[in-house]
């Protein structure tokens, strides 16, 4: 999971998103009428659907897996929670298949104090809250709310620990790649670059860009720590944000 940038909706979309919520308001503000309002409202989906295409990752990626393309306009709190967010764009995210039917269906944990226990990668920095081990590429809980995403959205499935995994190994090489064309000032080096922080998984290129330099000694080849000290220096510790 990455940080993602919510873009601010046009007039005309958020005009049409509060009339439709004051159709539910007005036909009862239940569950049932929000997934039913939901369901005919075709003009409000696509406009949805135009906006989480516009800001997600890549070539569409999941918000949550950043593996698969997204395929469906997730409620991040969901309708059985809070009807009258069913046209809420804050309340959007877009995930794949998988993620929201297999995995997070209507599952929205809280605190004792009734603060959510997920990560929405609009709000929060994923990296507050989660450490991806590359000993093992198994994403590690630092907070509370790392924790429950973990098990809520099944970040560590086996599909997404394999795909870590050769994402791993694939972004040490190309960043390998990368740092001798950009000593050679190889303007080729900057499409290496936007390739590698638009292909999938992307979360790995952001774990090694933030990953502490003593531990970095120990997971990574000798040839690789040059390159991603280089790497840092253009792109920072947040590289899935400088595209």
């Amino acid at each position: 999971m990455i940080p993602l940038q919510r873009v601010p909706a046009p007039a005309r979309t958020q005009t049409l998103l509060e009339g439709w919520t004051a159709r539910v308001r007005s036909a009862g503000a239940t569950t049932e009428v929000a997934r039913a309002q939901w369901k005919q409202a075709r003009a409000p989906r696509r406009h949805v659907r135009e906006l989480l295409e516009s800001m997600a990752h890549g070539a569409v990626r999941c918000m949550y897996c950043d593996d698969s393309r997204g395929t469906d306009i997730d409620h991040f709190q969901p309708l059985a929670c809070a009807p009258l967010r069913a046209f809420d764009w804050h309340n959007h995210l877009f995930a794949c298949a998988w993620c929201n039917s297999s995995d997070k269906q209507g599952r929205y944990p809280l605190d004792e104090d009734g603060n959510c226990l997920l990560i929405d990668p609009t709000v929060d920095d994923p990296a507050d809250h989660l450490l991806l081990r590359f000993t093992s590429c198994l994403y590690e809980g630092l907070t509370a709310k790392g924790k429950a995403s973990i098990e809520v959205f099944g970040l560590n499935r086996p599909d997404l620990l394999d795909g870590r995994v050769r994402a791993f190994t694939t972004a040490c090489l190309v960043i390998e790649g990368w740092h001798r064309r950009h000593l050679a000032e190889d303007p080729s080096a900057g499409g290496i670059a936007r390739a590698l922080l638009e292909s999938p998984f992307v979360d790995v290129v952001y774990s090694l860009a933030r990953l502490d330099p003593d531990v970095a000694e120990t997971v990574l080849e000798e040839q690789t720590l040059p390159a991603l000290e280089a790497w840092r220096g253009v792109y920072g510790t947040a590289p899935a944000l400088a595209r």
